[in-house]
């Protein structure tokens, strides 16, 4: 993929389809390192499936049987000289405590590293097309943090859906307003 956000964006479609109900994005930068995570607690994967995620061929999908988001999120950290983990817990081993995090290393300082993006968004979009979910946003760096958590906004905005496009345009413009302060 040609900017991390549109991994995201694809890591995230998954928790969504997993049912999960909170999701938490997490991107880190310290230094030299870049790492993003994405936590889920939908229904998790089995040990078995888990083996094979990152193998092209290996895919929950009926509409085609190749799936490149997690192979392509992999090979995209370990050009830089990072890597890729996943851990997951299915439902029906941990009934209580279960779901996925997806959690990508990259070495910012090299050629292969890839741009973040419109991360901007990706967090818009995904807030759009699944409102009834708790999407907990935080981009931090060594000059600050951007956050968001739509359980936050919920509580202000009362009966207002979340996917409302005046409420959408509005957590865009806070975005890229939190962003602008820690340029």
């Amino acid at each position: 993929m040609k900017e991390l956000s549109l991994n995201i964006l694809d890591i995230a479609m998954n928790s969504v389809k997993a049912g999960a109900d909170t999701i938490k994005i997490i991107l880190t930068e310290t230094g030299d390192i870049f790492k993003m995570s994405v936590e889920d607690n939908g229904c998790g994967m089995k040990e078995d499936f888990l083996k094979t995620v990152t193998d092209p061929f290996s895919t929950t999908r009926t509409t085609r049987k190749v799936g490149m988001g997690i192979p392509l999120l992999k090979l995209a950290a370990e050009q830089t000289g990072g890597s890729l983990s996943i851990k997951s817990r299915h439902e029906s081993e941990y009934p209580e405590n279960h779901g996925t995090v997806t959690e990508a290393v990259f070495n910012k300082n090299t050629v292969d590293f890839t741009p973040l993006g419109d991360v901007i968004s990706t967090v818009v979009t995904l807030i759009q097309g699944s409102p009834g979910i708790r999407w907990i946003f935080s981009h931090k760096t060594p000059k600050g943090e951007v956050s968001l958590d739509t359980d936050e906004l919920k509580a202000i905005l009362g009966d207002v859906p979340l996917n409302n496009p005046e409420v959408l345009t509005w957590i865009g413009d806070y975005l890229k307003e939190a962003y602008e302060e820690i340029k």
